[in-house]
């Protein structure tokens, strides 16, 4: 019975399980974090902030400004912009 309820939830879910699922939002923010790539942040309140991701949860980033850091809430956050492009690799 578990395997026929594992097959449909795959099913549903475009034949993938969750733990195969990419998450673009983590491994773009950590591709940002472990290259030291500087990244302008747009806040939905119009400011921008410009450092360097030192790390991140699912409702937090944490990026270094002029030195210091500052504790950004997600949901306040409207687009990430880094200085270059980035590469890195998704599961097929």
């Amino acid at each position: 019975m578990k395997r026929i309820y594992n097959h449909i939830l795959r099913e549903k879910r475009g034949g993938r399980s969750m733990k195969n699922t990419i998450n673009i939002q983590d491994q773009f923010l950590n591709q940002l974090r472990k290259e030291g790539i500087q990244v302008t942040v747009f806040l939905l309140n119009g400011f921008q902030l410009r450092g360097y991701i030192k790390g991140f949860d699912n409702f937090t980033v944490l990026l270094e400004v002029q030195g210091k850091q500052q504790l950004i809430y997600k949901h306040a956050i409207s687009t990430f912009a880094p200085e270059r492009n980035i590469q890195f690799e998704t599961e097929q």
